[in-house]
């Protein structure tokens, strides 16, 4: 099975190599290569299973080879039948939602037809339906994580690191017959860590089938995200009626159902420039800044008695304007942990980050932090972040197994360990504090000598850490000193 999935990962990769030589990016060809699949696939069910294609008949997989009189294409022709595939596959007029997420606002991005037909043929000459979800969803997922690795696409503003994600599953433990819903939700990482996680609990068809189609939802404002996303999905079996993942911007409303988990990584900095404001009775304060409009969002969206776990930057701890909102988490739910991410984790460098571990319903009473960025120095290429390094954070947070949280133990002690990482903090004396700030100073003396052997790479990214701080300190008091009176009239 391992080579079976390296000579295809290998023979995908061949194909965009070709295609790098002609300019043609790695998220264009990422795209077209989804698209593909996705008619091939359907075609192989359909001869395989008897299943009813979802495609309309004309614009499947075969309808790129012969002609309506029967002669086999020439890639001039191909081309010009491709495109017209995408142009009806992503219309509203298309019945099938499932079908309409993977082509949402879908275009040809291959528009040489020698090499459009080579991905064809490359995709035409494996047998997928053959092939597990296991093998499919992993090719599919090294290919995004490929793809996030591109700086020039800026694709990995879309990719969560697995282990992080896994131990984020791992503590929330959704359970079968609940909804995960994540309204930011890239490429599905979250989902299907959560759908692993549930199936796990049972073997009755019946469940199964409602957690299909019933317990995950996703939505992201990109069209390309939902595309890989409901790709994602599909080819880890994760398939219903329509795509768990839906298109929509999630800050302009509340859904009509809510969840009982929300994880999500939701987009950090200000919200972008052209977008629908937001006016939601149910948000605490008005801002632009995306961060704080998620987490305002996501104590919206979980039902009482659910619970969260959110990404979100340092900022959103003590920023003056989140002042009201981190009040209200305070006195409305109980954020009892929050866990200090450690840099370099991401592909974006130059944002510290926390996870938000919340349950709404009920007044915080203490608030758990641990510490896993004190010395340390995680990077993307040498020293990756894997599951093993939350083991600790898992067992401090849930001492009783998964779902428990009442009986916790301090590993910090300022005589006997000084640098625990797991330490508990009042609520009650954050809500004193200045804007309620939830910025707690470290408490971790980290040794010089590890940050004297700090590599080169390491050196660059805490400077553009810090470089990332001042520039959003600039931002803020230029859109302060914008909303003076002296600004207004000046402009007037």
């Amino acid at each position: 099975m391992a080579n079976q999935s390296s000579d295809l990962n290998k023979k995908v990769w061949d194909v965009f190599d070709v295609l790098a030589g002609q300019g043609i990016g790695s998220t264009d060809y990422l795209t077209q290569f989804t698209y593909l699949l996705f008619l091939k696939m359907d075609e192989e069910a359909s001869e395989l299973t008897g299943k009813e294609s979802r495609i309309p008949e004309g614009y499947r997989w075969d309808s790129l080879f012969v002609d309506l009189s029967g002669q086999d294409m020439l890639p001039e022709d191909q081309l010009e039948q491709y495109e017209d595939i995408l142009d009806t596959l992503s219309s509203d007029s298309n019945p099938d939602p499932f079908v309409r997420s993977i082509f949402a606002k879908a275009q040809n991005k291959i528009d040489n037809a020698l090499y459009l037909s080579k991905v064809i043929s490359m995709i035409d000459s494996v047998q997928w339906f053959d092939l597990g979800s296991d093998v499919k969803g992993s090719l599919y997922e090294s290919i995004l994580q490929k793809n996030g690795q591109d700086k020039k696409s800026g694709a990995g503003q879309y990719f969560t690191p697995r282990p992080l994600i896994q131990a984020m599953v791992d503590v929330t433990d959704p359970r079968v017959g609940e909804l995960v819903w994540d309204p930011a939700c890239g490429t599905g990482g979250f989902l299907m860590v959560a759908y692993d996680h549930m199936r796990a609990q049972t073997k009755q068809a019946t469940k199964l089938k409602k957690l299909k189609e019933q317990g995950l939802r996703g939505q992201d404002i990109t069209p390309l995200v939902v595309t890989l996303g409901s790709m994602n999905m599909y080819l880890h079996g994760i398939e219903g009626s329509k795509s768990p993942i839906t298109l929509g911007d999630s800050l302009q409303s509340l859904p009509p159902t809510l969840a009982d988990v929300v994880l999500a990584n939701p987009p950090f900095g200000a919200r972008p420039a052209g977008s629908i404001e937001i006016n939601r009775e149910d948000f605490v304060t008005d801002t632009n800044n995306n961060q704080l409009n998620f987490l305002q969002h996501i104590m919206s969206l979980v039902k009482t008695g659910g619970r969260a776990a959110v990404v979100l930057p340092d900022n959103v701890l003590f920023v003056k304007e989140g002042a009201p909102i981190r009040e209200h988490l305070l006195k409305y739910f109980n954020l009892h942990t929050i866990l200090r991410l450690p840099s370099g984790i991401f592909y974006a460098q130059g944002v510290q980050t926390n996870v938000l571990f919340f349950k709404k319903g009920e007044p915080t009473q203490d608030i758990w932090y641990y510490d896993l960025r004190s010395g340390s120095n995680f990077t993307m290429a040498k020293n990756q972040l894997k599951r093993e390094h939350f083991d600790d954070f898992v067992k401090c947070y849930a001492p009783k197994g998964q779902g428990d949280y009442d009986e916790r133990h301090e590993t910090y002690d300022p005589v006997s360990n000084p640098n625990g990482r797991w330490r508990k903090f009042k609520a009650q004396e954050i809500l004193a504090s200045d804007d309620c700030n939830l910025n707690v100073p470290t408490w971790i003396v980290e040794e010089k000598s590890a940050i004297e052997q700090m590599s080169l790479d390491e050196l660059l990214a805490g400077m553009q850490r810090n470089l990332t701080i001042v520039n959003e300190g600039f931002a803020y008091i230029q859109e302060a000193l914008s909303k003076t009176p002296a600004a207004k009239n000046k402009e007037a």
